[in-house]
């Protein structure tokens, strides 16, 4: 399979992921975060948003990898495709290992409703961003 990467999309779904967060973690949900984390300060160092910028571009570059090959076998594309890729990727590698991580440090459940809440949120988002930039 020959695969055309995108590195505009891959760029525009690391950039939406970080914004998703922003959004969730500072104003929608940062007070009950804080709460549930017992972190007061949420300032973070510039060299910390350059790693999370990092971060995000990898994590759309396995989701964009992902995408190709689920749409490959499941014969679809567009915005389903963006869908099942997204929802699949958080399924299988998100929820499973911040579940297991969950479990052994004993963190608040609200906590991990909270931040497998904002994954499923932002993969589904940047699922449509990648499926249809293909």
């Amino acid at each position: 399979m020959d695969i055309h990467m995108n590195y505009l999309a891959v760029l525009v779904a690391a950039l939406a992921n970080y914004l998703i967060a922003t959004i969730w973690y500072a104003a929608i949900f940062g007070k009950v975060w804080k709460k549930l984390t017992g972190i007061t300060d949420m300032k973070p160092a510039p060299l910390n948003i350059v790693l999370v910028l990092i971060g995000s571009f990898v994590l759309s570059f396995v989701l964009y990898h992902s995408i190709v090959f689920g749409n490959a076998y499941f014969k679809i594309s567009g915005i389903g495709g963006g869908l099942m890729g997204g929802f699949f990727g958080w399924l299988g590698y998100i929820a499973p290992v911040t579940l297991s991580t969950k479990l052994y440090e004993k963190k608040p459940w609200g906590l991990w409703l909270l931040d497998n809440a904002f994954w499923l949120i932002s993969l589904l988002i940047m699922g449509i961003i990648l499926s249809l930039w293909m």
